[in-house]
């Protein structure tokens, strides 16, 4: 069985590599296992396919060096918060018992994202629940509740709980989100436009990140919101 560290989980591929794959990075960087979900296949995004989605997300999988990555295929914007949606995902809680989940925003412009957020919030309070039964390769699963779950922040401009320093891992967040050429900044492309192929859009990943880094005294940082308190063992451990 492979055991992850922290487990990231995306309503669309390139969401967690939007949100939040700078710290995945550094994560990783540090020794810790890191891998991905991705709830749907993106099939109804303006730009590309879900074939070419696929392999995009593949290849941003190697990029950050994922333990990692699995797709449960659920509809793209029509997904719900249900119990077969929810046994998937605590199927994949339990067969990786990560300590820590990341998952999209709260609430944001696409409304899976949304939507993303409480499934995977609610399953991971229920994966802990040992009277609810999963099975994975045939072999009744045990419970599992992560330790700790942030939300990354993604179109909308929340305000983060905490911040990470990411200084020197944004290199890596720029190639991974390129590894999705269909859906981003291409002058050359005949796509239709989409809310995220701007070039606009591609420079705000840097400056936004720029921005959270200059408020904490750093140059760049990705921010996230909680579900509950955070706490600190010391004083001088805050940045």
């Amino acid at each position: 069985m492979i055991k992850l560290d922290i487990l990231a989980i995306g309503a669309h591929p390139d969401d967690v590599e939007l949100g939040c794959s700078a710290t995945i990075a550094k994560e990783i960087s540090r020794g810790k296992k890191v891998g991905v979900l991705d709830l749907t296949r993106g099939e109804l995004g303006t730009r590309g396919s879900a074939e070419i989605r696929d392999k995009e997300a593949a290849s941003a999988a190697q990029i950050l060096g994922l333990t990692i990555r699995e797709n449960l295929g659920f509809k793209d914007g029509f997904f719900i918060n249900d119990e077969i949606h929810q046994k998937a995902v605590i199927e994949i809680i339990r067969k990786y018992q990560p300590e820590v989940v990341l998952c999209n925003a709260i609430q944001d412009r696409h409304i899976d994202h949304g939507k993303g957020s409480r499934l995977v919030s609610d399953a991971c309070f229920l994966s802990g629940l040992r009277k609810i039964e999963t099975s994975s390769d045939q072999k009744t699963q045990e419970a599992w509740r992560p330790k700790q779950v942030y939300h990354y922040i993604q179109w909308e401009n929340l305000k983060p709980d905490f911040v990470v320093d990411v200084t020197g891992f944004m290199d890596i967040k720029i190639k991974a989100v390129k590894a999705y050429s269909s859906q981003f900044y291409d002058p050359d492309s005949k796509e239709p436009v989409s809310p995220i192929s701007s070039k606009n859009f591609l420079d705000s990943i840097g400056y936004r990140a720029s921005d959270l880094g200059r408020i904490i005294g750093k140059e760049s940082a990705e921010g996230f919101t909680v579900e509950r308190f955070v706490a600190v063992d010391h004083l001088d451990k805050l940045i």
